[in-house]
């Protein structure tokens, strides 16, 4: 096995209960690198952009409310990128399956997720299914002057735009 990155996504919901040091805890067992985190304000965009593949589900529309954090008043979510030998498999077998009530009970879905009774899976996290979605995905949620090592191949851009600063 080679080094490969993944992304992880700490959800609303694992905010508001919480549960940001229980889970970086698990994750800490993979032995894996921490080489960005931030937290992200997710606009509709975003979220419907990062689960393009859902858009013809009937649930879509939750699953974006759900990340954009509307279900938990944290409009929020914190994202990191995980580094190092095997990433995609060992977060995901910690996480656990995606639905919370077929997770490993010890698994962090299984320890922390619910389905609600409109029926969404709250399982807390998201983890990049393998190498080609984890480079999609960070490429989504990361620049690459936010991550420490060099991921992917970069080019150099002048950009002119508008962003605040410190007085």
């Amino acid at each position: 096995m080679e080094n490969e990155a993944t992304l992880i996504l700490i959800k609303p919901d694992g905010l508001k209960k919480s549960l940001t040091g229980n889970i970086l805890t698990r994750l800490s067992e993979t032995k894996l690198e921490i080489v960005a985190s931030k937290m992200v304000r997710v606009s509709r965009e975003l979220a419907a952009v990062h689960y393009q593949h859902l858009a013809d589900k009937p649930f879509f529309e939750d699953v974006l409310k759900y990340l954009m954090g509307e279900f938990h008043d944290r409009r929020k979510v914190m994202a990191l990128v995980y580094w190092g030998e095997g990433a995609s498999v060992k977060c995901r077998s910690l996480a656990g399956s995606t639905n919370p009530e077929e997770a490993d009970p010890v698994s962090i879905r299984g320890s922390y997720g619910r389905i609600t009774t409109r029926g969404v899976y709250e399982n807390v996290i998201h983890v990049s299914a393998h190498a080609q979605d984890a480079e999609r995905e960070i490429k989504l949620w990361f620049d690459p002057d936010e991550i420490i090592v060099n991921l992917f191949p970069t080019r150099t851009v002048v950009e002119t735009k508008e962003k605040r600063a410190w007085l």
